[in-house]
């Protein structure tokens, strides 16, 4: 059983983390599992109709610790070549029961530059609602020098709430087996503060979000499959890469997907050790670990982030849970137990 000190440090190195961290968005090590959630233009991308969700659960022993669930929806109009989708996130932040809501529209417009060469544009509208819960901060005016008394603050609070409207746009280019894709998230700054107008300081910063990666066929009925667009026994071997950046912060996720279907297991790491942010404080934040199984269009994956910043194992790290489900394709033979199309190829978590 952790000492009272040591509880006391690490609720204040965690809310001390929250702070600085208060203008980022949620983030999934599972990005893939939920692409619309880093990208609009990956709204349809399936080529057929796919239902999406996700649920994180981080630093889960700390009393600050953060929940995220995101839940889409998506399809693609063949004939319009254009994807619509729909996409809900709600986010759980650590003190004060900080809580955020967002439900985005999407579309995504596809055209075919060569026989192989893609290009998928996208654009986002979001509603987002944001509440606080003043019960759960402790202020000035509650201690005296015989500690914390419970009795009502006498400080002046703001509302607890506050919506805002949100725009995002993001393009991808992809052949059957690479794909690189640039977005920009928060383009109109909207305002976050529950100061409203007074504090234009809480503008949400845009968030940059850059992908790329390969699909590697390790067989010749994967490399058939993934020219034609055919259905396929995957085996493959994915390298990966995204990086995102949003105010004065940055991170890199690098790591790979290996495929022997229907199991997948996958390695990264999140971190940016060429540059620190203080003094002394070296920018690495996680080893994560994937399992994941595909069988007839359904794709389960779990995944665990190994804390490797100066928290330590103290935080429990991050577990995270992702369902998604691809409707079959209009000429795909019912039950088949791999089903592949010619959209993006990047992996399924």
């Amino acid at each position: 059983m952790r000492s009272p000190m040591t509880r006391l440090f690490l609720l204040f190195f965690a809310f001390f983390l929250t702070f600085l961290v208060r203008a980022q968005d949620p983030q999934y090590s599972q990005f893939y599992a939920i692409p619309m959630y880093m990208n609009p233009a990956f709204a349809g991308s399936a080529q057929v109709g796919r239902l999406s969700a996700i649920y994180r659960n981080q630093w889960p022993t700390l009393e600050a610790n953060y929940t995220t669930f995101s839940a889409a929806a998506d399809y693609y109009f063949p004939n319009a070549q254009s994807g619509v989708g729909l996409i809900a996130t709600h986010d759980i932040q650590g003190f004060a029961n900080l809580q955020s809501t967002e439900i985005a529209g999407q579309y995504a417009y596809q055209v075919d530059m060569t026989r192989t060469l893609r290009l998928r544009m996208g654009l986002q509208a979001a509603y987002v609602n944001r509440g606080v819960d003043y019960f759960g901060l402790t202020f000035g005016d509650q201690f005296d020098n015989r500690g914390f008394r419970r009795v009502p603050t006498g400080e002046v609070l703001s509302a607890n709430r506050r919506s805002y409207g949100d725009i995002s746009t993001g393009a991808v280019l992809f052949t059957p087996q690479f794909y690189m894709g640039l977005s920009g998230h928060h383009l109109n700054r909207p305002n976050q503060s529950f100061l409203g107008d007074r504090e234009a300081a809480s503008q949400l910063p845009i968030r940059y979000t850059f992908i790329t990666g390969y699909k590697f066929a390790l067989d010749p009925q994967t490399k058939r499959g993934l020219q034609r667009g055919q259905s396929f026994r995957e085996v493959s071997f994915s390298p990966a890469l995204l990086y995102m950046a949003q105010g004065k912060f940055d991170q890199l996720n690098l790591g790979m997907y290996l495929t022997y279907e229907p199991f997948v297991i996958g390695g990264w790491y999140r971190g940016l050790p060429i540059k620190q942010y203080e003094q002394g404080l070296q920018n690495n934040e996680a080893l994560i670990l994937l399992l994941g199984l595909n069988t007839q269009g359904l794709s389960i994956g779990y995944s665990y982030d190994v804390t490797i910043s100066t928290l330590g194992f103290t935080t429990g790290g991050a577990h995270e849970i992702s369902v998604t489900y691809t409707f079959p394709r209009p000429n795909e033979r019912r039950g088949s137990l791999f089903q592949h199309g010619a959209g993006i190829p990047c992996p399924t978590y």
